[in-house]
């Protein structure tokens, strides 16, 4: 049955649709490629399996020529990749780090444990990212008040690049370097170039659940080849060239194995059928729901191309007749995994003391924000059911 039929059904009040789903549905599972055994194969049988050799080095060149970045370090996280971000720019105890409070915890955590200070900043409407004009306020006030931030870190919400050179403009100003937190970005672009490009580092994540993964692992990028060089030199236990070991600071052992990295490789050569595909899902929700009253689609700027990585809908419960929870349970119920969107960082117990600004169009998404199914390989019957489920949620008027 397609993704029609099914929704037509439903408006019928035909009940048959989700006897269709007979497994669990599961947010953005891994979409392996085929090639990814082989890989495998080849690795294991090469003898490379440390973090070191000809595929890590393949691996960066492909995110390379994927990203249009000219310097990458392949790592074993996003995660990690921020923390090298922000050992490079000499972030440390009393310095202070903003960015904006609808992120995963991820973008901040290394931060804080660097004995950093956060300070979280309200995101827009019309782009759940970033507000480059509270960003410019707020950076005018802490100068008047001689507590510049050591960092920015931009975030790519989703699939979504935020307004980029809107905030790299503020933070020239200032002298304030910008990290872009791109881990849920890869494929997107911003104004013709890919997410991330152009702050002074940019974080990519290959978690299971992204849209290319390699069973973990991340990458640092940049436009200058001294800071990952840099990065690199830390991510190999800051070991200094000599026969025997020596250091002059310490590093961690942050380097991606030869296994993972054949994976990624394997992955990363079907990122544009995977964003194809995504933004595809992405549609065909947004015209499902196009007629329900009190449901509206995360929007795309119309500075750039969103991957779509996740599909985030918002549910007005007044005009809706259910608020996000309902949905979710209701889906929950029939195997279908969402997930609320990220709840602000200045709202979380971790972060309590931290200063926060605004906040309340984020907590607005969080209250109303559900992201749906998108994993690239989701067949159009099986989004049907999704779609089903959400119009019953519904008043019985618009089923």
């Amino acid at each position: 049955m397609t993704a029609t039929k099914a929704v037509a059904a439903s408006r019928a009040g035909g009940g048959e649709v989700t006897a269709l789903l007979p497994h669990r549905l599961h947010l953005s599972p891994p979409h392996l490629t085929g090639g990814e055994l082989d890989a495998l194969r080849r690795t294991l049988e090469s003898g490379w399996v440390a973090p070191a050799g000809p595929v890590p080095e393949a691996f960066e060149e492909a995110i390379a020529a994927a990203t249009g970045f000219p310097h990458v370090l392949a790592v074993t996280s996003g995660t990690a990749a921020l923390h090298l971000a922000y050992r490079c720019l000499g972030l440390g105890p009393g310095d202070e780090i903003w960015a904006p409070t609808l992120t995963f915890v991820a973008t901040i955590a290394p931060a804080v444990q660097m004995g950093a200070t956060p300070r979280f900043l309200d995101v827009t409407p019309e782009s759940w990212t970033l507000d480059p004009g509270l960003l410019g306020r707020e950076l005018s006030a802490a100068a008047a008040r001689g507590k510049l931030p050591r960092v920015v870190v931009s975030v790519g919400l989703y699939g979504q690049s935020c307004d980029l050179d809107a905030i790299l403009a503020v933070c020239n100003r200032w002298g304030v370097p910008v990290v872009s937190d791109s881990a849920e970005t890869l494929g997107a672009f911003y104004r013709g170039r890919h997410a991330g490009r152009g702050a002074r580092f940019t974080a990519l994540s290959f978690n299971g659940n992204k849209i290319v993964t390699a069973g973990g692992g991340g990458a640092l990028c940049s436009e200058d080849p001294l800071l990952i060089a840099r990065a690199r030199h830390l991510a190999t236990q800051a070991k200094e060239p000599a026969p025997h070991y020596q250091h002059e600071t310490t590093g961690y052992s942050y380097g991606l194995s030869s296994v993972l990295a054949a994976v990624g490789l394997a992955q990363i050569a079907m990122l544009e059928q995977r964003v194809a595909a995504r933004r595809a899902i992405f549609e065909r929700y947004a015209a499902a729901f196009a007629e329900l009253p009190g449901v509206s689609m995360m929007p795309e700027p119309p500075w750039g191309r969103s991957s779509r990585w996740l599909s985030v809908a918002l549910f007005d419960p007044e005009a809706f007749g259910a608020d996000r929870d309902t949905v979710r349970q209701a889906l929950a119920a029939a195997g279908i995994e969402s997930r609320p969107v990220w709840k602000p960082l200045h709202l979380q117990p971790a972060f309590r003391d931290a200063p926060a600004v605004g906040g309340a169009v984020a907590a607005r998404l969080f209250e109303r924000g559900l992201c749906l199914p998108s994993g690239s390989a989701m067949t159009e019957a099986e989004q049907a059911v999704v779609i089903d489920v959400v119009r019953r949620c519904c008043g019985r008027r618009f089923r």
